[in-house]
């Protein structure tokens, strides 16, 4: 019976990402989770439910999770038979990126909770619910992780990405020069080499 990887992409990504990844486990399944949720209480049951229809008839189940995506994750699989979750450049603290975009946007807490809604020059908008959401609904963790971040990952600093490590046991690799998106040669044969090292 083979194992099934399941990967989750991020923000701007797609399900097709999952085809690379068939190259590093041509025994296993792999498949890319198409979700339609944009915001984590959204994702708390269309991510759990996907994953009780998938998972299914196989062994063990393994997560390949990107930035927000892993996000989602953290607030919906916590409780999952997941065997190992693999995290690129994930969203670990989402109040802390949520603030730092109120910072870069120069936009106060009493302004966002009066307009519900701002949208920023950088084009995301930023939004009280989300916020208030964020802070009411803290998720716990108990699946063997590992982390791969880029050193130049412009959302979430290192210090932030090791305290999440620390507190719920997870590995961190930094690649030197990475950035939050994977996606030139080198940065994806960095990535295929950690991947396949931390099997």
């Amino acid at each position: 019976m083979n194992n099934l990887f399941i990967y989750i992409h991020g923000k701007g990504g797609s399900a097709a990402e999952a085809e690379h990844y068939k190259t590093l486990f041509p025994n296993d399944t792999v498949i890319g989770f198409d979700y339609k949720s944009e915001t984590p209480w959204d994702a708390q049951k269309e991510f759990s439910d996907y994953f009780d229809a998938v998972s299914v008839g196989f062994e063990k189940v393994y997560l390949i999770a990107n930035s927000i995506g892993a996000y989602f994750s953290l607030c919906s699989l916590g409780e999952k038979k997941i065997v190992k979750a693999f995290f690129i450049s994930p969203i670990v603290n989402m109040e802390k990126l949520i603030c730092d975009m109120m910072m870069w946007a120069n936009v106060t807490e009493n302004e966002l909770k009066e307009k519900k809604e701002i949208l920023t020059e950088f084009g995301e908008t930023l939004s009280w619910e989300y916020l208030e959401w964020v802070r009411n609904n803290p998720f716990q963790w108990n699946i063997p992780t590992d982390i791969l971040y880029g050193e130049k990952d412009n959302l979430q600093g290192i210090d932030t990405v090791n305290a999440f490590a620390d507190k719920f046991g997870a590995k961190v690799t930094v690649m030197k020069n990475g950035e939050h998106w994977f996606h030139t040669d080198e940065q994806m044969s960095f990535l295929d080499q950690w991947m396949q090292s931390r099997q």
